[in-house]
């Protein structure tokens, strides 16, 4: 993302260093610039387009997380809900076994019981082989020496009779009792291990669900993050493009100022021009009447031409570009006496005016035509009447022909580069070749 960020912003920085440029503005008309900021403004509604998606994205991922968190927390009850229930059975079914422990230990007892009684029906029936087989217990009661030992005897063969009866019914009853309570305890005890399945089931279903909700939270987590750098990486861009689209109007406004000031040069310039002529049609009529001549030595700038250059001074060319000298002269000498005007050779910018000690007074003057750069440079001027970041147009006066710096004789230093200016005058061009 930071990439594409300066990506973007180095797009943004030579675009709109084109437009500040003050030579390329006239490339770009106004109408060309508003059209980009129609573009950029366009972009910005999508962009602000994406940032609002982008917000209802997170505001419905949050508002998923929320019931999901909803969901987890009533989960989480549950699972500690059933675990409550699994650690209640589990101690049910420590009682329980307990309770067997118990109930076994009764159970040893009862047929410890079962075992004694058992010795004592053996017993009886050892009697029983002894005698025959039979008791008879009539002939016991018949067999009574007295009424009192009757009666001794009558009660005797009762409570034989009742103890036989109670061994019996005690000995069903304790077989009864052992079989119910065994029941009852594997009835119990299945039924809590039953419900100790059924909990584990349950909890283990219930984590399972746990684990798919935080597997979705983490998912929604990660996908809201996603949107967030999204937006962030949306905003940037907004800012971004807000940024360079403010740059655009100011260089509209610029372009527009430049153009006013082109023109105020302009108008300007033909001023001059008109007062030019109005002079030379004072000298003429001066001179047709019989008046002084002294004035003739003032030469009017050269008529504006048509084409993309116009020439920068009147004169005779007395010197052209080559080699001259055993070193490269990188342009041509325009010479004439008197009082020399020196005009632009073309709309543009003042990018340098100054005093050298090789080119004397020297105005360089920078023109964007057809989308390329070219350079003017004029030297040896007497004086200098534009300054630096002037905007002048073609056939503008920007100073006089003279005899300053390193020159013999007064005459006009004239350069045209294809390019920027540089020291070693590489982008130098033929002037006559682009105007006569």
């Amino acid at each position: 993302m930071k990439r594409k960020v300066l990506a973007l912003n180095a797009t943004i920085m030579i675009g709109v260093g084109s437009l500040f440029s003050a030579p390329a503005a006239s490339a770009a008309t106004i109408h060309d610039m508003e059209t980009k900021k129609q573009h950029i403004q366009e972009k910005r509604s999508n962009v602000q387009s994406g940032i609002n998606k982008a917000d209802q994205q997170i505001n419905r991922l949050q508002a998923q997380q929320a019931r999901l968190d909803e969901q987890i927390k009533a989960l989480d009850l549950a699972i500690g809900e059933t675990n409550q229930k699994i650690r209640e059975k589990q101690a049910q079914i420590e009682d329980t076994e307990a309770e067997i422990d118990v109930l076994e230990q009764e159970i040893s007892v009862l047929k410890e019981r079962i075992a004694k009684r058992n010795e004592v029906l053996k017993e009886r029936a050892r009697s029983f082989q002894q005698s025959g087989g039979d008791v008879n217990y009539l002939e016991v009661i018949l067999g009574s020496s007295s009424f009192s030992n009757f009666v001794d005897r009558v009660n005797a063969v009762a409570t034989i009779v009742e103890a036989d009866q109670d061994i019996l019914r005690q000995h069903e009853e304790d077989k009864k009792s052992l079989e119910e309570k065994q029941a009852a305890v594997e009835q119990k005890l299945l039924s809590l291990e039953s419900m100790l399945v059924e909990f584990t089931e349950m909890k283990t279903k219930l984590t399972g669900q746990k684990r798919e909700k935080d597997k979705l939270m983490a998912q929604l987590k990660l996908k809201e993050e996603e949107t967030e750098h999204l937006k962030f990486s949306l905003q940037e861009e907004a800012e971004i493009l807000a940024g360079q689209q403010a740059a655009i109007q100011k260089a509209i406004e610029l372009e527009k100022n430049r153009l006013a000031e082109l023109e105020a040069a302009r108008k300007l310039a033909a001023e001059e021009a008109a007062k030019a002529r109005a002079a030379r049609e004072r000298r003429a009529a001066s001179n047709n009447g019989g008046g002084s001549s002294s004035s003739d030595d003032y030469s009017p700038a050269p008529a504006v031409s048509s084409g993309t250059f116009t020439r920068p001074s009147a004169g005779v060319v007395t010197s052209r570009m080559g080699k001259r000298w055993n070193k490269f002269h990188a342009g041509i000498d325009i010479a004439k006496p008197g009082t020399v005007p020196v005009v632009s050779v073309a709309d543009g910018v003042v990018m340098r005016s100054y005093y050298s000690s090789s080119y004397g007074n020297c105005v360089m003057i920078s023109h964007s035509i057809g989308g390329q750069l070219y350079t003017s440079v004029y030297a040896h001027l007497e004086s200098k009447s534009v300054g630096n970041g002037q905007v002048v147009a073609k056939g503008q006066q920007i100073g006089y022909m003279g005899n300053t710096g390193r020159s013999f004789g007064q005459h006009l230093h004239f350069e045209l580069h294809k390019g920027a200016w540089n020291p070693s005058k590489s982008n130098a061009v033929n002037p006559l070749n682009y105007f006569n």
